[in-house]
């Protein structure tokens, strides 16, 4: 594969680290064919004016995090805009101190488009979509652009498109400060754009504060933040874009809030977006959000605690582990099997090979010892992700490199390597049997 050598440092970099590169997952993903065609099938469905919502579970290095980034990848290269953050102790879907609102801040930072994929691309989707009027104007009716006559036509223009935008709650407000940018934006008022940036990002905290420099007695709180978030899905397709996708990982974090109530808040904020998704009450928006199967599960203190999302999500009567029902709100991802393991490793060991300008040594019964060794350690099918063997091997790739006088079967072979490997008579016999495959 010829991989430009920044993408291939970021890769290898990334995966090290335990963490999914924000660039070149299409050079290294592997599996998870139905999983992204039911989520790209979801954005079909918002591109045409609906909405979707799903929850991507898994374990620990699972590969949530990677199905979230790849499904970024793949939409906007579809033309929509991308939100994403993950939850933490400070930022939750609904809170007393301002935890709304710094995740709805999160989103809008992280705002990306196929032309700003690293986020804050909020002001040039502003001003791509003043851009649209203009053009659309001078076309239209053949004025020149230093005259009134066509800043009126552009403002008549830009109240037309948003006036639908009016209809929906804080619709008005929010047509009211994009006409505000407009005129600052003619004018060259850079200190109003600022400001009126700043009021999109929510990082008005008073009244006060924001009238004093808008003129206006409206701000986005920790209560509505999700309400302008649907405007935004709105006013995006107005502005030429195909829809917005919110991205929300580590849904644990809410697992973890010691209180109860809070929780059921938080869980009840969820019930509003995946009611407002399926009834229609939002357009061009579409919602994923990842969490562990013990945060979504626990009916204690996951998400089945709240008893109205129990009921909507949970299983049916007719569901298997063994058979994957990729239309339900929920999917469940399974381990990636030894084959496709395979595969990933040898796309990551000649990556890293183009990399650090070496002849790849590794040899095809290389990686199948190495995945041999790593599903036969004891209690495999239980703790064992990806993300794990990943690393081992993107370590056993840097010694190799740095060690040239080291043999490949002498490293694999190592005591400290295989420590765990488990004797024939400890490894199940379904693993043993797809062990068994690998033969040469």
């Amino acid at each position: 594969m010829k991989i430009p050598k920044r993408i291939a440092q970021v890769i290898i970099n990334s995966l090290k680290g335990g963490v999914v590169p924000r660039i070149g997952l299409p050079y290294i993903t592997v599996g998870r064919e139905m999983e992204i065609a039911a989520l790209l099938h979801d954005v079909d469905m918002i591109a045409q004016g609906g909405a979707s919502f799903r929850f991507i579970v898994g374990k620990y290095g699972s590969g949530k995090s990677f199905l979230l980034q790849t499904i970024r990848n793949h939409v906007m290269e579809r033309n929509f805009v991308v939100v994403d953050a993950d939850l933490s102790p400070e930022r939750r879907l609904q809170g007393t101190k301002g935890q709304g609102l710094a995740t709805y801040r999160e989103l809008i930072r992280n705002m990306s488009t196929k032309t700003r994929p690293e986020g804050g691309a909020l002001t040039l989707i502003l001003e791509r979509f003043i851009g649209g009027v203009q053009s659309a104007v001078v076309a239209q009716e053949n004025l020149d652009p230093d005259t009134e006559e066509f800043r009126a036509a552009v403002e008549k223009k830009i109240y037309e498109v948003i006036s639908s935008l009016q209809e929906m709650v804080h619709g008005f407000d929010f047509a009211k400060l994009l006409t505000m940018y407009y005129r600052a934006y003619f004018e060259g008022d850079e200190a109003t754009k600022s400001n009126v940036i700043k009021w999109f990002r929510g990082e008005y905290t008073g009244k006060s504060e924001v009238k004093a420099e808008l003129g206006v007695n409206i701000i986005i709180s920790d209560d509505d933040w999700y309400e302008y978030i649907k405007l935004f899905a709105f006013f995006l397709k107005q502005a030429g874009y195909a829809g917005m996708l919110i991205l929300i990982d580590e849904l644990v974090n809410i697992y973890k809030i010691p209180n109860s109530i809070t929780r059921q808040y938080n869980y009840e904020k969820i019930l509003t977006m995946y009611n407002d998704t399926l009834q229609g009450k939002a357009r061009y928006l579409g919602i994923i959000m990842g969490g562990t199967p013990q945060c979504i599960e626990d009916t204690r203190r996951g998400v089945y605690s709240y008893e109205a999302l129990r009921s909507r999500l949970a299983q049916g009567r007719f569901g298997r582990e063994d058979i994957k029902d990729m239309l339900a709100p929920v999917i469940k991802l399974t381990p990636l099997s030894n084959e496709e393991m395979l595969v990933l490793i040898e796309k990551l060991a000649d990556i890293h090979a183009g990399l650090f300008e070496y002849e790849q040594r590794l040899t095809q019964e290389d990686l199948i010892t190495f995945i041999k060794i790593e599903f036969g350690r004891i209690g495999v099918d239980k703790n064992i992700t990806p993300r794990e063997v990943i690393r081992d091997f993107i370590e056993l790739l840097n010694l190799i490199y740095q060690n040239p006088e080291m043999t490949v079967e002498a490293l694999l072979g190592s005591e400290k390597f295989s420590y765990a490997k488990a004797e024939p008579e400890n490894v199940e016999m379904g693993r043993a049997e797809e062990f068994a495959e690998f033969e040469l």
